[in-house]
């Protein structure tokens, strides 16, 4: 009786605390999301949207980097490292399917620093990567004539302006639109294979001259075996975002069922595709000739300059599929921005939804943060790299959750489990700090942008908000009930 009356208000110990003092009960009921919004097509279609983009173009610079082979080799692994990912992710989803993502599962196996951490690397993702494709969408609009426009701030602005405005009419009508566009390109990459595949040749996959003194350099390996290595930033650009389905866990119909199934389904697509895409584009045209272009996939259907019919579709396509990546990104930052201030890591206003139940400052703020760097910047694939460090950041520590929650809570209750337990998640770790480590190979100054950015995050946490944290946060009475339950267990 003794133990069951010290559970009973531990429970509500960690559940109670309401809002911070003077807001209580209303604290929660302001920032709320719109449930059931979401089901298996649409979280499936947003996992596809978040990469699609890199299908496109940003890959083939990993040509530069290890040649054919090198980034052949770098993008199964790095395949393989989203994969057990995606697994380790959909068994953490189905236990706590909250917004805060990965935030979230840090949060209750790491700590209130674990999950702080986790969080704002993936923040560093969500914020640079749309600024970044803003001004990739600038370009392909001013080499495509639309309206005759130039790449320029009106058009970034114009970007955010518009697809910020369709996610503040509403979470359904934002995975819909994201679903259409995102089908659009899809179609176009499976033109693009067959159209590619008929003037398919061996011999050009490994044209690249090799470089001498390299290390196990051959033709296969221009760059010699680091070269591999150099390329794991630019095998991730056929995955890097799939990771963010989870952040859609509260707008979801059944969360713990249809996350998993989603996850994988997206997952199975962008396989599919990075291998028709790759495989296609080099073999059209050569890897010498698209390794350092900005459309190569226009670039491996035209092999003497002049554009035709097919070129011309994948690059609206292309279009298209950057327009998918920016508006689903510009989503999954705002539901993790939603989520760490909901609970108290940053400033707790930003965690208030309209009501239509949109988080708007959450999408507003980093929106306007993302368009500033854009216009102010016009470095696309600087503030990309910093992402993929951000990236990298979080997939560690999310792998990392997943193997101390099932070591030190083997009984936590788990709808879905993880094909191959924790082997998988340490495949997931182990590649994750590869390529965590590679990223200083392919442009260091980004990384340490990367790092200075987290230094200041983490002193706003160290000095302010650690000691303002929000118990009734989802995230937060989850990991609440955790130590409650541990405490008993030791009495």
């Amino acid at each position: 009786m003794a133990d069951s009356t010290r559970a009973q208000t531990a429970a509500t110990a960690a559940s109670s605390g309401g809002g911070p003092p003077g807001e209580g009960a209303s604290y929660l009921e302001r920032r709320t999301l719109r449930r059931g919004s979401a089901g298996p097509l649409l979280l499936t279609g947003l996992g596809v949207a978040y990469v699609v983009s890199g299908d496109f173009s940003g890959w083939n610079n990993g040509l530069a980097q290890g040649g054919f082979g090198g980034l052949a080799i770098a993008a199964v692994l790095m395949g393989l490292m989203y994969t057990c990912l995606v697994f380790a992710l959909a068994e953490l989803a189905s236990i706590l399917p909250t917004a805060g993502g990965g935030y979230g599962f840090a949060r209750r196996a790491l700590g209130t620093w674990g999950g702080f951490l986790t969080g704002t690397a993936i923040l560093i993702e969500y914020v640079l990567a749309p600024a970044a494709i803003s001004l990739f969408i600038g370009d392909y609009v001013e080499s495509l004539g639309l309206f005759g426009l130039h790449s320029g701030w009106p058009v970034y602005l114009a970007c955010f302006v518009l697809f910020i405005g369709i996610h503040l009419w509403g979470v359904g009508e934002a995975l819909r639109f994201s679903l259409v566009v995102t089908a659009v390109a899809v179609a176009a990459l499976l033109v693009f294979a067959v159209a590619a595949f008929s003037n398919f040749h061996v011999d050009t996959l490994n044209d690249i001259p090799v470089k001498s003194g390299a290390f196990g350099a051959s033709s296969w390996l221009p760059f010699g075996v680091l070269g591999i290595w150099a390329a794991f930033p630019f095998g991730m650009w056929f995955f890097l975002g799939v990771e963010g389905v989870p952040l859609a866990a509260e707008e979801t119909k059944d969360p713990a069922r249809v996350l998993p199934r989603a996850m994988a389904a997206a997952m199975g697509v962008l396989l599919l595709l990075a291998v028709v895409t790759f495989t296609a584009a080099t073999g059209a045209r050569g890897s010498a000739a698209i390794q350092s272009v900005g459309d190569p996939l226009v670039q491996a259907l035209q092999p003497h300059g002049t554009p035709t019919t097919i070129s011309r579709i994948v690059n609206y396509a292309g279009l298209a599929g950057l327009v998918a990546s920016f508006f689903s990104l510009i989503f999954a930052g705002s539901r993790q921005l939603f989520a760490l201030s909901r609970a108290g890591y940053l400033p707790r206003f930003l965690s208030l939804t309209s009501r239509r139940k949109a988080p708007y400052l959450g999408l507003l703020v980093p929106g306007a943060l993302g368009f500033a760097l854009a216009a102010a910047t016009g470095d696309g694939a600087r503030m990309l790299n910093v992402a993929v460090f951000g990236a990298t950041i979080s997939y560690a520590l999310m792998a990392l959750s997943h193997l101390v929650l099932r070591r030190r809570e083997p009984g936590l209750e788990r709808p879905y489990r993880t094909p191959g337990g924790m082997l998988t998640s340490g495949v997931a770790f182990v590649l994750a700090c590869s390529a965590l480590v590679a990223t200083f190979l392919v442009d260091e100054e980004a990384a340490f942008i990367a790092l200075g950015v987290y230094g200041v995050a983490l002193a706003y946490f160290a000095f302010y908000s650690r000691h303002r944290l929000v118990a009734a946060a989802p995230e937060e009475e989850f990991a609440a009930l955790a130590a409650a339950e541990a405490e008993l267990s030791r009495d």
